[in-house]
């Protein structure tokens, strides 16, 4: 069953998170590694900065958890974490299933650019990685981390950011086309 988490829940998503992102020890340069992933304290400024996390629960206990951030003009999918044990077992995309259904406009999704089998699983459900000219705009307009996070993380995004992205880029060179100008 996938529900809204609570304040009881912190705990579960503490440990469900810092068990899950243990794989990325691989990829995370040593220096910027830390134990756990995340901290308490670091959860706790996530949720007070309008990430609400959903969770799959089974016989009382949550097993995955995902957040779902509404920003401005698109909605952030963060924190997707499944106890490894219970991965590959469709809880990951179960929960992206049930928050995009949530949604109604433009969808993204950072991760980090070495993390394969994080973007082949968004891959999966129909995102695709934003063009590799705009991906630190994006970062830096939507997510809050270092500069060294972001030189190492690539965004997905829905159709519908590619759909508004094409209609935008399309406006542009009409007006620029309207006003004489050449595309430069």
């Amino acid at each position: 069953m996938i529900r809204k988490c609570n304040p009881e829940d912190f705990e579960q998503i503490f440990k469900i998170i810092n068990n899950a992102a243990e794989i990325y020890r691989e990829i995370i340069p040593p220096e910027h590694w830390h134990n756990p992933y995340m901290t308490p304290e670091n959860l706790e400024q996530e949720i007070a900065g309008g990430i609400t996390f959903y969770g799959y629960q089974e016989k009382g206990r949550l097993l995955g958890v995902m957040g779902i951030q509404p920003l401005d003009d698109v909605t952030l999918m963060r924190h997707a974490y499944v106890y490894t044990a219970r991965q590959q077992q469709g809880i990951g995309g179960g929960l992206l299933t049930y928050l995009y259904g949530l949604t109604n406009g433009p969808v993204l999704i950072g991760t980090w650019a070495d993390a394969f089998w994080a973007i082949r699983f968004y891959q999966k459900y129909g995102f695709n990685l934003a063009p590799q000219e705009e991906t630190m705009d994006l970062l830096y307009r939507y997510w809050k981390a270092p500069k060294w996070h972001m030189e190492r993380s690539v965004v997905l995004a829905d159709k519908r950011w590619f759909d508004l992205h094409q209609l935008f880029s399309n406006y542009q060179q009409s007006w620029r086309t309207s006003r004489g100008e050449n595309n430069q």
